[in-house]
């Protein structure tokens, strides 16, 4: 049986926070990307999908699974600043990357929310080793479902 995954469309990001380096996910190519689509005014996102992204990113930091965080702003634009973002994530101490969604001018939704048809806060998106969406998915999603499905991909042969 052969499935069709759709291809995972590039981040389009204007600013990273921890992280030296710009992240595409062409240079994730080859590991298993978790993108974890969040607003920091998100009741939802503040109780489960941020501190999901962060026990993902102390559980699989040093194997082929990257951990992206989106901060997509799509409402509320004028109160979710960089400088608010930076504090909100020292606050809960984030380490992981984030990338700030890049806005569409004349439109509310930004751009990778847009390409990624994210319905919403929290998202998580999970990509395969050849760039493939395996999983779009919006709200919470239990830890452990995540985990098995993390460690099925991981599991795949690279063809």
């Amino acid at each position: 049986m052969n499935t069709y995954f759709p291809k995972a469309p590039e981040l389009q990001v204007s600013a990273w926070f921890n992280t030296d380096a710009q992240i595409s996910l062409a240079s994730l190519k080859g590991r298993i990307v978790l993108l974890h689509a969040f607003q920091m005014l998100c009741p939802a996102c503040v109780s489960h999908g941020v501190p999901q992204a962060q026990r993902a990113w102390e559980t699989f930091a040093q194997s082929d699974v990257a951990i992206v965080g989106l901060h997509t702003v799509f409402e509320q634009h004028d109160a979710m600043t960089l400088p608010a973002l930076q504090a909100f994530m020292r606050e809960h101490r984030l380490s992981f990357p984030v990338g700030v969604d890049q806005a569409r001018p004349g439109e509310s939704i930004p751009a990778t929310m847009h390409a990624f048809q994210l319905q919403g806060t929290p998202s998580v998106v999970l990509i395969d080793r050849l760039g493939r969406i395996r999983l779009h998915h919006l709200g919470y999603i239990e830890d452990l479902r995540l985990g098995t499905m993390i460690g099925r991909l991981l599991a795949e042969s690279q063809t």
